[in-house]
């Protein structure tokens, strides 16, 4: 199968041809149809994270099943499905509870293993981990829920617990941010979206954003408190650095609460966040990693419903090549959506 090939930390990609993935015992492999770009696969290929050499990077995905393990019981070859990047162990008490995404076992593709960014892809544990993709929604738009989506919808719902009518504010406006855009206005929630792109602001404009700033230096903060008499009541750092992270902790509101989505590299040891705020106000802070395959029914109710609509932070589809050369600029790409890439290309 043709595949992007990584043999060294923030090196070059090759796209070349490598063997098929075996089929693991509980899992299947996977026909990769749709998989997409996203700033934690620029995380892995920068040296952010710990994997092994040559590696395939890529973990949301959508596609086919190609081939099944013998230990799997509600999935066969040919049907249409999906995954979110954390692969749970299916065993542990986390798992059972329905809290795959933080599973101590868990399994990454494009981190752990092999990833999508090639035409096949295994994933582990199929019968905890698989979702089923509905016959309205196209593999582009699943492929986006496997991290971004999903993720800014569980941040939302199950972290911070947002109610209607509460300011959001959504700091970049990348894939994750555009889908917490996009989700908090259809829970009621009026939105802030904070960015250094101009065109992703206007993208976040016409998804409903009551409100847009450009991150041009200014205090981002100050402007978001006058805003709002007084600071938001939810904020998503979607990006992941000390600044952002910084700005979207400080334009809460008294009792407010932090959603971390964006991956957060330490300087100089640790990343400086802004705790005496936290203390002082009495800040919730959460961590949001991906969202669990039992939590989307939920979420995939509302897509076919109409209420919610991934495909449209579709930006531009692209082949493996293409995507090799970008990845490793996508920390700098002023992108104003998401970037998905079709392996057959």
């Amino acid at each position: 199968m043709r595949a992007m090939i990584m043999e060294q930390i923030a090196g070059p990609l090759e796209v070349r041809d490598v063997d098929e993935p075996e089929v693991p015992p509980g899992g299947v492999v996977i026909d990769v149809v749709a998989t997409g770009l996203c700033r934690s696969d620029w995380h892995a290929w920068a040296g952010h994270d710990e994997i092994a050499l040559p590696h395939v990077p890529g973990h949301e995905f959508a596609g086919v099943i190609a081939a099944v393990g013998p230990e799997v019981a509600k999935w066969s070859v040919g049907e249409r499905v999906t995954a979110p990047f954390v692969e749970g162990c299916g065993e542990c008490e986390w798992c059972l509870a329905g809290n795959a995404q933080v599973c101590p076992q868990q399994e990454q593709p494009g981190f752990t293993h092999w990833g999508s960014f090639a035409e096949r892809v295994a994933i582990h544990a199929a019968d905890t981990n698989l979702v089923a993709i509905p016959d309205g929604v196209t593999f582009e738009a699943a492929a986006s829920l496997g991290c971004r989506f999903a993720t800014a919808y569980r941040a939302l719902t199950s972290r911070a617990r947002l109610a209607a009518g509460e300011w959001v504010t959504v700091v970049g406006a990348g894939g994750v941010g555009l889908s917490a855009v996009m989700i908090a206005k259809a829970l009621g929630g009026k939105v802030i979206a904070v960015d250094r792109n101009a065109a992703a602001l206007e993208v976040a404009t016409s998804l409903g954003a009551d409100e847009v700033l450009l991150a041009d230096g200014s205090d981002i903060p100050a402007q978001v408190h006058a805003i709002t008499a007084g600071g938001a009541h939810v904020a998503i750092d979607a990006v992941g650095s000390e600044q952002t992270s910084a700005d979207a902790l400080l334009s809460l509101r008294r009792r407010g609460r932090h959603v971390q989505i964006g991956l957060l590299p330490p300087v100089d040891g640790h990343p400086r966040v802004p705790m005496a705020r936290v203390i002082a106000w009495e800040l919730d802070v959460f961590g949001s990693h991906g969202m669990a395959a039992a939590d989307y029914p939920g979420m995939l109710a509302l897509i076919e419903a109409g209420r919610l609509r991934p495909q449209g932070l579709i930006e531009r589809v692209i082949g493996l090549d293409e995507a090799a050369l970008l990845l490793p600029r996508f920390d700098a790409a002023n992108v104003a959506g998401m970037t998905m890439v079709d392996p057959r290309r």
